[in-house]
């Protein structure tokens, strides 16, 4: 053979190889795209929903003290699958919170709703028939959208008459019982006999002690998410 087919010979040979390779690579593309489209989505966050007054909105306060969002630093920390929303409004009654519930459901579809609210009703003496009507048709907005329900109650001084206030505190346990979902009785429970908790105007706390106020909530709220 002659130098010259030898040389003609190896180029060929070279440009086959070369050509092949390309092919395989060209080959190649289609398919790690098809592996990387067909990677599955990480399943979305689920979301707790608060709906509460002044004391969920960290009135007085930044919001990041407010127990509520110390509740979503530790969710996040504890249980990444889940997120906290704080749709709690200062001054917010049972009948306000009812109105706003079903949006509130729509937009941010929780699975978990915590429903703090009541206080605002019994600070203006409002009828306690009216604030049970409210709390339970927000307590079945939240069933009826697949969410479950937590319940944090409140009580009243006894400045505001023993019955009424006596009242003030059945209804939370009537709406607990007889919708069956979990009752943590006294939000402000760890810090009610405390003066230096609150803050000037004797009804909010501050921010010092919103770590007990998110602790006591875990205890009710941490085991609903495992």
């Amino acid at each position: 053979m002659s130098a010259r087919y030898l040389a003609n010979r190896t180029g060929l040979q070279w440009a086959i190889g070369w050509l092949l390779a390309a092919m395989l690579v060209a080959l190649a593309v289609p398919v790690q795209a098809q592996s990387a489209r067909a990677k599955p989505a990480p399943a979305p966050a689920r979301t707790v929903l608060v709906m509460g007054d002044s004391l969920s909105a960290a009135y007085g306060l930044p919001a990041r003290q407010g127990w509520v969002a110390l509740t979503a630093e530790r969710i996040a920390r504890q249980h990444p699958g889940w997120k906290v929303v704080n749709a709690s409004v200062s001054g917010e009654t049972t009948a306000g919170g009812r109105s706003r519930i079903a949006r509130e459901l729509q937009r941010h579809r929780p699975a978990l709703v915590v429903i703090a609210l009541g206080a605002n009703d019994g600070l203006r003496g409002l009828p306690l028939a009216q604030m049970k009507a409210n709390l339970e048709a927000m307590v079945r907005a939240a069933k009826g959208s697949g969410a479950r329900v937590l319940l944090l109650g409140m009580r009243l001084p006894p400045n505001y008459g023993r019955a009424y206030a006596q009242g003030f505190e059945e209804v939370y346990r009537q709406v607990a019982r007889q919708h069956e979902v979990p009752l943590l009785p006294f939000l402000l429970e760890p810090i009610a006999l405390n003066r230096d908790a609150f803050q000037s105007d004797n009804l909010h706390p501050t921010a010092a002690v919103q770590p007990r106020l998110r602790d006591h909530v875990w205890t009710a709220l941490g085991p609903m998410l495992r």
